[in-house]
């Protein structure tokens, strides 16, 4: 069941796995945690998420796929090669 708490948590997860949250805002959080498993689970499953997603390599987007989406963002200008090469 989710409290306001909870959810206060869930709103400013991003930022509290940052480490951008202020001290006081860390402490009630943490405080929190101890308490409610299930925001404990969603911490831990976004903390390893994104432990595994910055350790993934960068594959790059291919070429063609690139000049599709430019295309359809209409940013085909961003496509050109400089000027004077």
């Amino acid at each position: 069941m989710l409290t306001e708490t909870c959810e206060k948590l869930i709103d400013g997860l991003s930022a509290y796995l940052d480490g951008e949250v202020p001290p006081e805002l860390r402490a009630e959080i943490e405080d929190h945690l101890a308490t409610c498993e299930n925001c404990r689970a969603v911490v831990d499953t976004t903390r390893k998420m994104l432990l595994l997603y910055h350790g993934l390599p960068n594959s790059g987007l291919p070429a063609q796929a690139r000049e599709r989406l430019y295309k359809s963002l209409d940013l085909s200008e961003y496509l050109k090669p400089p000027e004077g090469l």
